[in-house]
């Protein structure tokens, strides 16, 4: 499926993400996209979804009916391309692994990058900090853990790259009873 969406996403200047085809009565196709340079909007997705639609219609790779979502990472998103894990070295990080590693599949812990394809991570053993090595091919799954730093370097870069209109944030409107005060 990755083959077929790739193309029309990076011809409009995004990145694939993640493709995932979920089961269930009907099927829903998600697709996570986002800017190279990051902060993909909701009419970056709706777009995206007019041209990925068009061309799986065209392509036809799934026989049932299925419900195609566009969304962007978010702030706590998912790490799946190796490039991610050096991106976005420093922070928190939880990694469940295929593999059965010392005891144990789920680690938790600060991204270090990456080196000679292997994620980095530095965890807690006997209340030390130490710097493991996972095969990224052994990864199963790998987010960011939402944190007050994240949140914090996130919007600051946001704003730098002028992608936060902060006029949108000068008026408090309060709703009470129905009624709205600003």
């Amino acid at each position: 499926m990755a083959e077929i969406i790739t193309p029309v996403i990076e011809d409009m200047g995004f990145e694939l993400v993640r493709v995932r085809l979920m089961g269930g009565e009907t099927k829903t196709l998600q697709i996570m996209a986002d800017k190279p340079e990051g902060g993909i909007e909701v009419d970056d997705c709706a777009k995206i979804s007019t041209a990925v639609s068009a061309t799986l219609d065209v392509e036809d790779p799934l026989e049932d009916a299925y419900t195609l979502e566009v969304s962007s990472p978010g702030i706590d998103r998912p790490l799946t391309r190796l490039k991610d894990f050096d991106a976005w070295d420093g922070y928190e990080v939880k990694i469940e692994t295929t593999e059965m590693i010392d005891g144990r599949r789920r680690f938790k812990g600060v991204l270090q990058g990456t080196e000679d394809g292997d994620v980095l991570i530095e965890i807690e053993v006997h209340g030390e900090p130490t710097t493991i090595g996972l095969k990224y091919e052994w990864l199963s799954d790998a987010k960011l853990v939402l944190t007050d730093d994240l949140i914090r370097d996130v919007l600051r870069a946001r704003k730098d790259a002028g992608d936060v209109d902060e006029k949108q944030f000068d008026e408090i409107q309060t709703i009470i009873d129905g009624d709205e005060e600003t």
